[in-house]
């Protein structure tokens, strides 16, 4: 009787895009309003941060709207350029002497991610702990809401995107909002409180049980309210005006037709195709960017309300196409970015749509309305953006985790911390090598049981053993004592590694100088009694 194995085909170019479904777009439509209200200061901010061209954070984030989202495995990830990413680039940029010669790294690290994608390694993402995974996320909602607490105050010397602790002036993220407070801003404090009233009250029944009233998106009001607010002080109380001179309001650039715009584009520099420099460049920022969006995915799945499982090989794929196209187009590179996917799920998307709607939205805007855009100020924002941080890592979600117990608390408020205290992808790296310490520590404990009854002694092992269990096994011999009748049964076990099979032969090697007996049962290789 012949065997069939059925392998999954290689996926064509054609079975890789996704058409957006406008069964939702009531939902998308205000959530890809609500992104594209986030996305732009964060766009404009990484590009600040990172000594590029302003404009290069805006084609990133198009890009990443559009692009990757027709792409992407996920329904409801976004992508755009990532702070996370801000110092490799800023140092990429000043060692290569050329922003071009960057934008080919971008390029070529999207063909990489491409090729990782095609090779199925995103399955990477799927040995990340869920306590890391959730870990991840009440952290990054603490640092937002760290982060934003000074633009709420008017203090806006760094960017609206920052997620480092330790920052570029010397300051921390808890200097800065100490300093925050002794440099307030009155207008930008009165903003951001009608600004977190209108959030936070905009989910109370009278207003939701009124249609007409919860068809407009709390954040769209929060933008009109504030930018109308701080209008209104240049007429009532000229002192509590947020300039942009001082950096406190949007500052998208200002182009007089789409010709301009196509003229500041820096397009890649192929001349510089052989420097190995460029090489290794691209596959940094492969590496990272691919690890990013694989924890991003990770973690948009654990908030999207259906709970769906996403295409991690799909969204590799996406990235990569998504920095193949940044790249040439003079961009930023992307990745799946947890602030806005975040801020998407809690604005009520459904569907990837809405994330294309901010692409087009980004678009749009530096295209036709940066004037008016330039008007809004940065406290309106960061209002959006504390609401989502305290969502993120609200109390409610710290006291679940806290039920589960030791095992899993400590994971998740080591990965909290370590993310607080250095930055994404260390807190990860930090909570990973905690929750495999637990899990060592568990399978360790559960591998092996001993049980005594007079000189007879059984040592059974209850699942497969390996090198991980060696010190558990040679304890468990060190306590037979002389003269016993000892069985070591390794019927469960399916598989017991050469490390753990040399421990029990040395002991059978010695068992007779002090009188004991020794039965091997069902361990390949030893049979000695």
């Amino acid at each position: 009787m012949e065997s069939t194995v059925s392998t999954s085909p290689r996926p064509s170019p054609r079975s890789w895009i996704r058409l957006p479904n406008f069964s939702s777009i009531r939902s998308d439509l205000p959530a890809g309003l609500v992104v594209f209200l986030v996305a732009l200061p964060l766009c404009l901010g990484v590009a600040l941060a990172s000594g590029a061209p302003l404009i290069s954070g805006i084609i990133a984030g198009v890009i990443g709207g559009i692009v990757v989202a027709l792409f992407s495995g996920s329904e409801l990830s976004v992508s755009g350029p990532a702070a996370g990413l801000a110092v490799i680039v800023l140092k990429s940029i000043e060692d290569l002497k050329s922003f071009p010669a960057f934008a080919l790294a971008v390029l070529l690290s999207g063909a990489f991610q491409l090729g990782i994608g095609l090779l199925r390694a995103g399955v990477i993402g799927d040995f990340i702990p869920n306590m890391v995974i959730k870990g991840m996320l009440a952290g990054i909602g603490i640092v937002i809401i760290l982060k934003q607490i000074p633009h709420a105050l008017g203090d806006d010397n760094d960017f609206v995107g920052d997620e480092g602790f330790n920052q570029p002036d010397h300051l921390n993220t808890f200097n800065e909002v100490t300093q925050s407070v002794g440099s307030i801003n009155y207008g930008a404090i009165v903003i951001s409180l009608f600004s977190l009233v209108i959030l936070f009250g905009w989910d109370h029944p009278a207003i939701r049980r009124r249609r007409w009233l919860s068809i407009i998106p709390a954040p769209l009001l929060c933008v009109v309210f504030g930018t109308v607010l701080n209008e209104t002080f240049k007429i009532v109380s000229p002192s509590w005006v947020l300039l942009a001179a001082k950096h406190h309001l949007v500052e998208l650039p200002v182009m007089g037709s789409i010709r301009e715009v196509f003229n500041t584009l820096q397009f890649p520099d192929f001349s510089r195709l052989l420097d190995p420099l460029v090489w290794k460049i691209a596959l940094t920022l492969a590496i990272v960017g691919s690890l990013e969006s694989l924890l991003s995915l990770e973690a948009s799945d654990k908030l999207d309300p259906e709970k769906r499982i996403s295409d991690p090989n799909a969204e590799l794929r996406a990235q990569g196409l998504g920095n193949l196209t940044s790249g040439l187009l003079g961009g930023l590179p992307v990745t799946s970015v947890i602030v806005r996917s975040s801020a998407n799920i809690y604005s009520g998307a459904k569907t990837r749509l809405s994330s294309i709607i901010h692409g087009i939205l980004l678009l749009v805007a530096v295209l036709l309305i940066p004037t008016l855009l330039n008007r809004v100020p940065l406290a309106c924002l960061a209002s959006i953006l504390l609401s989502v941080g305290y969502k993120l890592s609200s109390w409610k979600i710290i006291r679940s985790v806290w039920k589960e117990g030791w095992s899993q608390f400590l994971p998740f408020a080591i990965t909290v911390a370590g993310i607080v205290f250095t930055d994404l992808l260390k807190g990860i790296l930090i909570g990973l090598c905690v929750s495999v310490f637990f899990v060592m520590r568990a399978y360790t404990r559960t591998a092996l049981t001993m049980v005594k009854d007079g000189e007879d002694i059984l040592i059974r092992l209850n699942k497969d053993l390996t090198f991980v269990n060696k010190q558990e096994l040679k304890a468990r011999l060190r306590e037979v004592p002389d003269g016993a009748r000892l069985v070591i049964d390794g019927v469960r076990a399916h598989y017991v590694d050469h490390d753990a099979v040399e421990v029990i032969r040395e002991f059978c090697e010695s068992a007779p100088h002090r009188g004991i007996q020794v039965h091997c049962r069902s361990i390949q290789g030893l049979t000695h009694s």
